[in-house]
């Protein structure tokens, strides 16, 4: 038993001292390997001790050159003393109004809306003042022109437009504006904007109508204490390109007028006016409404002469003739303003229509009354104490027409002329019958009834009223 753990003890003592052994012969081996990297061989302990030597004493390839182009301020800006003065207040603050004077170049008059009442104008505006912050020096008297950059940094009236919708500053390709400095400090301010403003529109003689709009300018924040704002050259301030044109309005002219605006919270400011009057070409609305709605007035007389029997063919003209002209005043309206008031078209058009509606009842009451006449004639025919000496009638034709040279239903024989009336003589045999034995006493009396007659008169006074009409319509509007 003895022998057994001595042996254990052995075999323990052995593993022990092999495991010492290989951690022993680990460790040297990286000794070794730190050593030899710490000594290197010759070249690259060179190269390593170049390296740290240029970072102690500054390498002219690594070391970072200063951006000048991110300088606090440009040559510019230092000869106009930019971080001299507070560009926050307006020039000569505490003193008298500043003046700036203002023109402007109307570049395009690109629309005109009447279902919104608005305009769209294309213009180059220009400020001029005198800001002694900004004067120079200079030999040559020249000025200095900037971009839309130094606008940022400098102080410039605060324009805006009354009334406007929608308005930009161009930025194609870069934004549209330009600052000239005079040595003496004066200053012009150009851009160029495009604006959508109001024009209150009066639509009461529409489409024979002239339209005058107006494009206000006012200082935002500065009164009439502040800024004194007007127009540089007077009426010669504004000036507009001679190609400008509209394909529905004729510009009559452009003039200028200067207003005191007053706001109860604020004070009074004062405000520029570019005024222009348009006049509408009628001739497009002569071809797409009152030509048409005229013809259609036209059309609905031919029924006068067609036979009051042929139903088919004048029922089916004067319907067509009043949808045509309900169509027409549709159309006309759905491009137009939903005004409380009636237009100058809107009474064309709605007399038009009534027209071609009483062309429609005129044959309504001719039906009517025939069919009337007709009644009544069977009614005394029966009554009649001998019907032996009438002829009989001629039998209708299907198609319940009749030919203008037929017998009528008592002999008597009519013309073909289309114009003569139809005549219908119907003899009442009157008799007061008495006690028996008496003899019956009877008068005849002779009826006429003429239906044709309505068709015949309608013929004149309809083209008569019609033409009369239209000579007080454009004797008023035109």
């Amino acid at each position: 038993m003895l022998t057994v753990h001595k042996m254990h003890f052995s075999i323990f003592l052995l593993l022990w001292g092999w495991v010492l052994c290989t951690e022993c012969r680990v460790h040297r081996q990286g000794k070794e390997i730190h050593e030899v990297y710490k000594k290197g061989s010759r070249p690259q302990r060179q190269r390593r001790e170049a390296h740290s030597e240029a970072h102690k004493q500054g390498s002219p390839i690594l070391k970072r050159s200063p951006d000048i182009t991110k300088s606090p301020l440009t040559k510019s800006e230092q000869l106009l003393r930019i971080d001299d003065h507070d560009f926050s207040m307006r020039p000569g603050f505490g003193g008298p109004a500043i003046p700036v004077g203002v023109d402007v170049q109307v570049e395009s008059l690109d629309s005109i809306s009447e279902v919104d009442m608005d305009f769209t104008m294309t213009l180059y505006l220009r400020h001029y003042w005198k800001d002694e912050r900004l004067s120079f020096p200079s030999t040559n008297n020249q000025s200095m022109t900037f971009d839309g950059r130094l606008v940022k940094k400098i102080w410039v009236p605060d324009m805006f437009f009354v009334h406007s919708k929608r308005s930009f500053i161009h930025d194609t390709t870069t934004d549209n504006v330009m600052l000239r400095v005079q040595p003496d400090g004066k200053v012009l301010y150009s851009l160029r904007v495009t604006v959508t403003a109001m024009c209150n529109m009066d639509f009461s003689r529409f489409p024979l109508d002239t339209q005058t709009c107006s494009l206000e300018i006012e200082s935002y924040a500065y009164t009439e204490d502040d800024l004194m704002l007007y127009w540089k050259n007077g009426n010669d301030s504004l000036k507009t390109d001679e190609r400008i044109s509209l394909s529905q309005f004729l510009i009559q002219e452009f003039h200028t007028t200067t207003k005191l605006a007053f706001y109860s919270s604020t004070g009074w400011y004062n405000r520029l006016y570019i005024n222009f009057t348009l006049r509408r070409h009628i001739f497009f609305f002569l071809l797409q409404t009152y030509f048409p709605a005229t013809l259609m007035v036209m059309l609905s007389w031919v029924s006068f002469w067609i036979d009051r029997r042929a139903v088919p063919a004048r029922v089916p003209l004067g319907i067509t003739t009043v949808l045509t002209m309900s169509t027409i005043i549709t159309g006309v309206n759905a491009s137009m303003p939903r005004v409380s008031y009636i237009k100058a078209v809107d009474i064309y058009l709605w007399v038009s229509f009534v027209f071609v509606f009483l062309s429609v009842l005129e044959y309504a009451a001719v039906n009517y009354l025939t069919t009337v006449q007709e009644r009544k004639e069977r009614k005394l025919r029966d009554k009649l104490p001998c019907a032996c000496s009438l002829p009989q009638p001629r039998p209708m034709m299907v198609d319940g027409t009749y030919n203008d040279g037929d017998v009528n239903e008592l002999g008597h024989y009519m013309s073909e002329n289309g114009d003569k009336q139809d005549r219908m003589m119907v003899q009442l045999a009157l008799g007061s019958e008495r006690a028996s034995g008496r003899r019956k006493n009877q008068r005849y009396v002779s009826m006429r009834i003429d239906t044709h007659a309505i068709d015949k008169y309608s013929r004149i006074i309809f083209p008569g009223a019609y033409i009369l009409f239209n000579l007080i319509y454009w004797s008023i509007f035109s």
